[in-house]
């Protein structure tokens, strides 16, 4: 971890100065140093809505929106008020960007071109996220990509070496944060190869709560899934390799459901891979995947992405984690919504590749459009 953080200091220097700039609480884009190891804290802010973003891990530690009925601004990601649980493993991810592959590899291990290749099991002998020390759990180098009020954005980067957590290949990743005005955040994932192919599946890990990150349950949100079919798991949340119809089961979301309703017929809750049907398309080509909503602020959030899958997860294994502001996340406090690549492809041929070829590039794209009804 030293290395890293001795590796970027030119970089976190260099950028702690802009901290300094008078007036900079009138610009799209602030930064201020915060912890220890020399990381930042970027705020990006469009009209009424505000952004923060650490590069340890180009995690989103906060993203705020005025309430409509009240007129105050209300958090909606869970997350934590300073660096050092972010770091010293009390964050479940808050946030964070995951990879080289996110979610689950079977027994820690695949074989690529006839080599097998040892992971990192950091999950009952199998590997999440990345291993120990995942994507999370880096010092990103970063910097500011616009400073225009209605498309401030800003940009990490990470070399990952031939061998982390066992993974073959040098690559190169690029992750961009922009506010497209007050009611949309675009997260950009793009990664590429020096030499050798290798698996990359990269995921955004926040943690949604749209009525706010301190009101308590989601179980009351209703989520529409664009997804005819999921892919059902065995006991250790590994999926079986079947690609399963979700008609007359707990997992049709095809219309809008409360999570709540059924969620006491899925074994530990939901947390599972929906294979996208990518019938909806927008302008750009992106799918529609997701429609989250509050039913008591009547906020909305819509998922666009060009990604196969979405993994759904219920928040169900959050226990009493002290959260910003003094509040304290207990299960179901927020759910994920992760465009990806399905889980456990390089060990399953019938799912969509996650090999990246030398030459080509990885591009992940996903766009959040948030509405009120108020």
């Amino acid at each position: 971890m030293a290395k890293f953080a001795m590796l970027l200091l030119p970089a976190v220097a260099a950028l702690t100065a802009l901290a300094t700039n008078p007036g900079a609480e009138n610009e799209a884009v602030t930064v201020e140093a915060w912890g220890r190891g020399g990381a930042l804290l970027y705020t990006l802010t469009a009209g009424t809505t505000t952004l923060r973003i650490t590069d340890w891990g180009a995690t989103i530690t906060s993203l705020t929106m005025l309430d409509p009925r009240t007129g105050k601004d209300v958090d909606i990601v869970l997350g934590l008020d300073s660096l050092e649980p972010y770091m010293d493993g009390t964050s479940p991810y808050f946030g964070a960007i995951v990879g080289r592959v996110a979610n689950r590899i079977k027994d820690a291990r695949f074989t690529l071109n006839g080599t097998t290749y040892f992971l990192m099991g950091n999950d009952h002998n199998n590997t999440l996220h990345g291993g120990f020390i995942g994507y999370n759990n880096i010092l990103w180098r970063s910097r500011v990509a616009s400073k225009d009020p209605s498309s401030p954005s800003v940009e990490f980067l990470l070399y990952s070496y031939n061998t982390e957590q066992g993974f073959p290949g040098d690559i190169d990743v690029t992750v961009t944060y922009t506010l497209s005005g007050e009611n949309e955040l675009r997260v950009e994932l793009i990664a590429s190869t020096r030499n050798k192919m290798t698996p990359v599946n990269l995921a955004h890990h926040s943690y949604w709560n749209l009525a706010g990150h301190n009101s308590g349950s989601i179980l009351n949100h209703t989520v529409k899934i664009l997804a005819s079919h999921y892919t059902p798991v065995d006991a250790l949340l590994i999926p079986t390799g079947e690609i399963a119809p979700v008609a007359e089961t707990p997992f049709d979301f095809l219309e809008p459901m409360s999570i709540g309703s059924r969620i006491e017929s899925v074994p530990g809750g939901y947390d599972h891979n929906f294979a996208l049907d990518k019938t909806v398309r927008d302008d750009e080509g992106l799918y529609h995947a997701v429609t989250l909503e509050d039913p008591v602020s009547t906020r909305k959030m819509e998922i666009w992405t060009n990604q196969p899958g979405v993994q759904f997860y219920s928040g169900n294994q959050i226990v009493r984690i002290e959260g910003k502001g003094g509040a304290v996340y207990s299960k179901h406090a927020g759910l994920c919504l992760e465009t990806q690549g399905f889980p456990n492809a390089v060990n399953q041929p019938n799912f969509p590749s996650v090999i990246l070829n030398s030459g080509d590039v990885y591009n992940h794209v996903m766009v959040h459009k948030f509405s009120s009804s108020l």
